[in-house]
């Protein structure tokens, strides 16, 4: 019973912390939306490329980390590819734009002996008004999750109720999601994990690990006091089926759309410092992690870096759509 309990432990705590919820975590989430909402696909206009390496507890043995991928677009009626204007500027030319977002979403996440590999492939669909915007987005999930057995240490090293569990099990899934946007306002609602699959790593004792839904609530607001200064208060509040839930309250500051700062914090668990530049159309951000609990004494804190790559400029229709 120990042991079944130590797995089913083993395999909850495939997120970043072992009471939340059974998924990646991301502290820069506001610079790439569609890491945790299908409908944000396409909703920007242009076509981005994101990379996020993500490593908590450095100096940790086998301490969590999270590397992802993404890909997002919106198909066009005719292309407007911008030449000379960096993304960064605000403007409002007359385009033709479609209204399906695609995008595709790879990530892989490890736990101690916990693999997890994702893939997504999301559709979206954009209703423009004059002067804000209504999406709607589906991801059609695969996951695989597997056990290392090099990194887990048995009591009895020939115990039947391990040896008899499949290292390796892949999952469907689907997530859903809504995102609605003005000039000063955005918020969005998504739910992932949405068929809350049963994990069977064996014949018999493994058919209690489910993977939960969860619930993701976002909103920000963006003030300009002056032309050359944004201020960006936003939160998101993260719950599973389970009842646990935790809240990001952040505030950024951006300045002349090229260079951004600001901080995070985490209920119970951590204060985020963040900071970013924007080079034409390349973004970069950096965010670090500072442990509010006890473990923060024994390691190097948490890292994230994000890399972002936008093309071409439909997004100047609406103004309020480019945040960097």
């Amino acid at each position: 019973m120990k042991r079944a309990i130590y797995i089913i432990l083993l395999l909850g705590g495939i997120n970043t912390y072992v009471d939340a919820q059974q998924a990646p975590l991301y502290s820069q989430y506001m610079l790439n939306g569609f890491l945790l909402n299908p409908a944000v696909a396409g909703s920007e206009g242009y076509t981005a490329i994101n990379l996020t390496a993500r490593e908590q507890w450095v100096g940790f043995k086998d301490g969590p980390g999270t590397y992802a991928m993404s890909f997002q677009t919106r198909l066009q009626r005719k292309s407007h590819i911008s030449r000379t204007a960096a993304v960064r500027r605000r403007k409002r030319p007359n385009t033709r734009g479609g209204n399906v977002g695609l995008g595709g979403y790879v990530f892989n996440h490890t736990n101690g002996a916990v693999d997890r590999t994702g893939i997504k492939a999301t559709y979206a669909y954009h209703i423009p008004f004059p002067n804000s915007q209504l999406s709607f987005g589906l991801s059609m999930v695969g996951y695989q999750l597997r056990l290392d057995d090099d990194k887990i240490k048995l009591e009895i090293e020939d115990d039947n109720f391990w040896s008899g569990a499949h290292k390796s099990v892949i999952i469907p899934d689907a997530d859903v999601g809504v995102y609605y946007t003005t000039q000063d306002i955005w918020v969005g609602f998504s739910v992932d994990q949405l068929f809350e699959s049963v994990l069977k790593f064996g014949d018999a004792g493994y058919d209690q690990l489910v993977m939960e839904r969860n619930y993701y609530l976002m909103g920000g607001y963006d003030y300009m006091p002056r032309r050359d200064l944004t201020l960006s208060p936003s939160a998101m509040i993260k719950f599973a089926e389970n009842g646990k839930w935790q809240a990001d309250f952040s505030a950024k500051a951006y300045f002349d759309q090229s260079f951004w700062t600001g901080v995070t914090y985490r209920t119970g668990q951590s204060i985020v410092v963040m900071a970013g530049i924007s080079v034409d159309r390349f973004i970069f951000g950096y965010a670090f992690d500072i442990g509010l609990n006890s473990i923060m004494k024994y390691s190097f804190g948490t890292h994230e870096f994000t890399f972002i790559a936008k093309l071409g400029d439909i997004t100047k229709r609406y103004r309020w759509l480019n945040r960097y």
